[in-house]
């Protein structure tokens, strides 16, 4: 594939940091080499000394006096390496990505660590998309996407989606405005991107099904569009066996992947992934050099520990944990809404996720009656319209969470809910 295509003329002008590129080949260098080059503070004159961390089995996770200085260091930009390893180790086996064999230059599987994956986003969407791009994604979507994107001056499409996410039909019926043998022309104005988030979409708790992937992908390959899979549910899927990734059937080179351990590990730690083809992930770390420099050498050290001292199998087993915790909380949530919405409103049930997108019936637009009647009430819900490409458009629909709240605390909003929805009608 030819990825100097898809780059905006920001991300094609970025060149290596120096300082960046010494600081790594310090780090791999043998103690015995004495470097006058890098600006490094000397570790020795910060106040932390050591810690101790302990997990919820018991399990104490320890930085002694080196480690300690390490941790507070700076690192490398693509994220330490034992981490690093681990990481591409798991996206091997979760998802056998065909261009794991691959040449570098033939879109090879790299990855690097993101303060979060929402860093990853805005830095993947700021080295692929241009003013007066034509961007396709499904709305609703969620609304740190739409942050990041409409600054950036594009043009968001909107694909049409069921409760299975996108649908390839209609994805179809809008690229049909282009033919596929023109877009490679420097006139083309045919999307290059496609953005969607396959499991537990949020707002909308969609999940797409294998057979709408392939086709959406076979699509891309039709288009030659990159495809962005933004998959910060991934691992709260609640049916067995889990949908294949669009990574898992990339043949190609095509699929920026996004994961977070935000809803599994920790979402203060700030860790997130991007997976891709080798020239794209490589393009992400220069503008880490530029902005960030690396994510928190600490939190990586510490979250490297714990998946090393846990393996795979610990791994896939706390997982499991957490997705019985939610999967408990939306049966609760559901059964809530069947007592006390039944009348009022419709929904579907998520397979994935942690949120219920209910549509409010005989309500045109629940900005007000969320916004103002509902915190009368004290129950808090979102309103619909912020996951919309134009957020001032009437929106019928409302965003409800069951993470946090108890199974009381969700049947007691639901009730004030339900009296609010027929005060209103």
């Amino acid at each position: 594939m030819n990825y100097a295509r898809f780059l905006t003329a920001v991300s094609a002008a970025r060149k290596p940091s120096p300082i960046r590129m010494l600081t790594e080949l310090q780090q791999r260098s043998p103690p015995s080499l004495i470097s006058l080059a890098g600006g490094a503070p000397n570790p020795n004159t910060f106040p932390f000394q050591s810690a101790s961390i302990k997990l919820k089995n018991g399990q104490m996770l320890t930085f002694d006096d080196a480690a300690m200085k390490r941790a507070l260091q700076y690192s490398a930009s693509n994220g330490i390496p034992e981490l690093l390893t681990w990481m591409k180790n798991l996206q091997k086996d979760l998802h056998d990505p065909p261009t794991a064999s691959y040449a570098p230059e033939n879109g090879q599987m790299d990855m690097c660590v993101t303060t979060g994956s929402q860093e990853g986003l805005c830095k993947v969407f700021e080295m692929l998309v241009n003013p007066g791009d034509n961007v396709l994604l499904d709305a609703p979507t969620y609304s740190g996407t739409l942050a990041a994107l409409q600054p950036l001056g594009c043009n968001l499409i909107n694909v049409p989606s069921d409760q299975h996410g996108m649908i390839p039909a209609a994805l179809k019926e809008v690229l049909s405005r282009w033919d596929p043998s023109e877009v490679h022309k420097p006139s083309s104005t045919a999307p290059k991107i496609l953005y969607t988030i396959p499991n537990g979409g949020n707002p909308t708790g969609a999940s797409m099904t294998a057979q709408r992937k392939q086709e959406v992908y076979e699509l891309a390959r039709q288009y030659d569009m990159l495809i962005i899979e933004d998959d910060p549910y991934f691992f709260l899927q609640f049916d067995k066996p889990w949908a294949p990734t669009f990574l898992s059937m990339d043949v190609d080179g095509r699929i920026i992947r996004t994961d977070s351990f935000s809803k599994i590990l920790s979402s203060g730690l700030r860790i997130g992934f991007v997976t891709g083809p080798k020239p794209l992930v490589d393009r992400v770390v220069l503008h880490i050099q530029a902005s960030t420099m690396h994510t928190s050498t600490f939190t990586q050290l510490m979250v490297s520990q714990l998946l090393h001292s846990w393996g795979q199998e610990g791994f896939i087993q706390h997982i499991e944990g957490v997705i019985e915790f939610y999967r408990k909380q939306r049966d609760a949530m559901i059964t809530s809404a069947d007592k006390w919405l039944k009348d009022v409103a419709e929904w579907h049930t998520p397979s994935a996720g942690m949120f219920l997108w209910i549509k409010l019936k005989g309500i045109a637009d629940t900005q007000q009656l969320i916004m103002k009647k509902a915190l009368e009430k004290e129950v808090l819900l979102v309103p619909g319209g912020v996951f919309m490409i134009n957020s001032s458009d009437p929106c019928p629909y409302v965003r409800a969470a069951f993470s946090l709240s108890t199974p009381e605390q969700i049947d007691e909003a639901f009730r004030r809910l339900s009296s609010l929805i027929k005060e209103a009608l």
